[in-house]
């Protein structure tokens, strides 16, 4: 059983295109310029990106702010690992977050309708800030301070996982913000 092809005679490029080919051409073309321009529009109306600043640092002295930070709001050890400090810094203040192999330190309280600024950096290799359920990301860079103003609506228990492949212990890194109302 086998199946023969016949090309057709003559340069069948030159032969003309079908009116519904025409049609379904002009579809996609369409569709796809005004997804082009949709993606464009999005970033301004669709709210989800975050507008951040970013600052060059020294992982060295961007780990000193952390350890600064820590030792002035820390208010009690968390209770599933008692070497991770728990930090509850006023509302309105700065607050420090490290990636380093394989974890976020510190942990942070924070108080719902409260603004933060969230200072983000590796003091290692590229990692990700996944807050979890959700979903906001960010990536965490060494050598790079980035800063956003949060402001949490929601209270619980929210855990930051490292969405970024950092080496053998990654899929453990793991950090915490709990929200009080």
């Amino acid at each position: 059983m086998g199946y023969s092809f016949t090309p057709p005679a003559g340069n069948w490029a030159n032969e003309p295109i079908e009116r519904t080919e025409v049609l379904w051409i002009m579809i996609a073309l369409s569709y796809c310029i005004f997804v082009f321009f949709w993606m464009i529009a999005w970033h301004w109306i669709g709210n989800q990106n975050m507008a951040n600043e970013a600052y060059k640092v020294l992982p060295e002295a961007y780990s000193k702010k952390v350890e600064d930070f820590t030792a002035k709001y820390t208010v009690r050890q968390d209770k599933s690992d008692p070497s991770l400090p728990v930090v509850a810094p006023p509302p309105g203040s700065d607050v420090y977050l490290a990636a380093s192999r394989f974890q976020w330190r510190p942990l942070v309280e924070l108080q719902q309708g409260k603004s933060y600024r969230l200072h983000l950096s590796s003091l290692d290799v590229d990692h990700g800030f996944s807050l979890q359920p959700e979903n906001i990301n960010w990536q965490a860079y060494p050598g790079y301070e980035q800063v956003v103003t949060i402001t949490p609506n929601k209270h619980g228990q929210f855990d930051i996982i490292c969405n970024e492949y950092c080496g053998f212990g990654h899929h453990t890194m793991l950090g915490r913000i709990y929200v009080k109302e």
